[in-house]
């Protein structure tokens, strides 16, 4: 090993202790010296057990039917005070005002901050935090809050157990779309001021918008379980909701958040570009994730599954349309043949027989010639006798 080698490895054996011993003046990064793989080095709860992001693996979800819709309270009372947007060196960051809130959960949450996480565009296609059944979207927002019905403030909840609850919002390109379209107006709130924030430590006014219009409609269908804070100190005291249905954008918005901040101040000289500010998933540990919904409702299905679905219903409508065509005229055709059949075994008899109503009434039957001669015989003679009865007798 060289000088310089072994200068670098006496630097830092002096410093790590002096950076252990004040945590909170530790510049942590996603890579490097201090990257995610060395955070619990010198935050230890993000050794934890219960840490956050994970890979949420649908079908060893939990049903929980306990689970209503969140309700976003005064998310779209925006008022007019504008909110302040800044770059903290890791991501950007729009405070909220206190009186929006969460609820739908066991306590009252009051909001405190929102902020983004994406990628950098590369050929790992990562971005989001969170992962479903071992996919990322392309970036996740979360909205912050603290609880304010047990805790004073977001520095005395965020240690505590259930003391924060954060939403979770995957965040997809929509495929397609021709250069420059924008396809959510709502994140354009937020990323046509990046530019006035690029350095970190940066911060600016913006004009207050309506903070729901960057949730997904569905708030009903959703993800819940226990974990921590995806950054350093990592306190796991955070109640998760990872929302089902991804919130849409374009890929020149998706550009805008990989391509405008950076991570360093403006007085440094080597500027640094702020990607990848996610973290890696997290083991579960035995912790249960629930589902606000059944696996068999939950399915989300690809636009080529709803195709080929549509596809196989209305083939299948016009099957059934053919196969009912058939079997009727089956039937005409029995029917049919039978009605033959009866006239054939019928054409041996007298078409009297077949149309009976219309046959004329019998004549009366004539009586024998010699029955006739004999009668008219009897009546000469009776006559006869009469005559000669009636006669008078004359004298001699």
């Amino acid at each position: 090993m060289d000088i310089s080698g072994l200068s670098l490895l006496l630097t830092l054996f002096i410093l790590r202790p002096a950076a252990k011993a004040s945590a909170e003046e530790i510049t942590w990064t996603y890579s490097g010296l201090v990257g995610q793989s060395e955070w619990s080095e010198y935050f230890p709860e993000c050794g934890g057990t219960a840490q956050s992001p994970v890979d949420v693996i649908t079908t060893q979800t939990k049903y929980d039917s306990s689970l209503i819709p969140v309700t976003p309270l005064g998310y779209s009372q925006h008022g007019n005070k504008p909110f302040t947007l800044y770059n903290n060196g890791h991501t950007a960051v729009i405070e909220l005002p206190e009186w929006m809130g969460l609820g739908g959960l066991p306590w009252l949450f009051t909001a405190v901050q929102m902020h983004l996480h994406w990628g950098s565009g590369g050929p790992s296609h990562g971005g989001s935090e969170h992962t479903i059944n071992g996919l990322s979207a392309d970036a996740e927002l979360h909205v912050v809050h603290y609880n304010s019905e047990l805790y004073p403030n977001m520095s005395a909840a965020m240690t505590q157990r259930n003391g924060l609850a954060v939403l979770g919002i995957l965040i997809v390109v929509i495929k397609g779309l021709k250069t420059g379209e924008e396809t959510n107006p709502g994140f354009n709130n937020i990323l046509n001021y990046l530019s006035r924030i690029r350095h970190a430590k940066q911060s600016a006014f913006i004009p207050a918008f309506d903070v729901q219009t960057l949730l997904p409609k569905d708030l009903g269908r959703y993800y819940r379980y226990n974990g921590s804070l995806t950054t350093p100190p990592c306190y796991q005291s955070v109640m998760w909701t990872l929302f089902n249905e991804r919130v849409q954008i374009s890929k020149a918005q998706l550009l805008k958040m990989e391509t405008l901040l950076y991570s360093s101040t403006a007085e440094e000289p080597d500027r640094m570009l702020l990607q990848d500010n996610y973290r890696a998933t997290q083991p579960l540990n035995h912790r249960v994730i629930f589902a606000s919904f059944s696996a068999e409702s939950g399915k989300e299905l690809s636009p080529g599954e709803v195709t080929a679905i549509v596809i196989g219903v209305m083939c299948g409508c016009v099957g059934l349309a053919v196969i009912v065509r058939f079997i009727v005229k089956t039937i005409r055709f029995f029917r049919l043949l039978h009605l033959e059949t009866v006239v054939v075994n019928n054409s041996s008899t007298s078409s009297w027989d077949i149309l009976h109503n219309n046959r004329p009434a019998p004549m009366p039957r004539t009586k024998k010639p010699e029955e006739d001669e004999k009668k008219q015989d009897m009546v000469m003679n009776s006559t006869s006798d009469g005559e000669i009865k009636d006669k008078p007798e004359t004298d001699p």
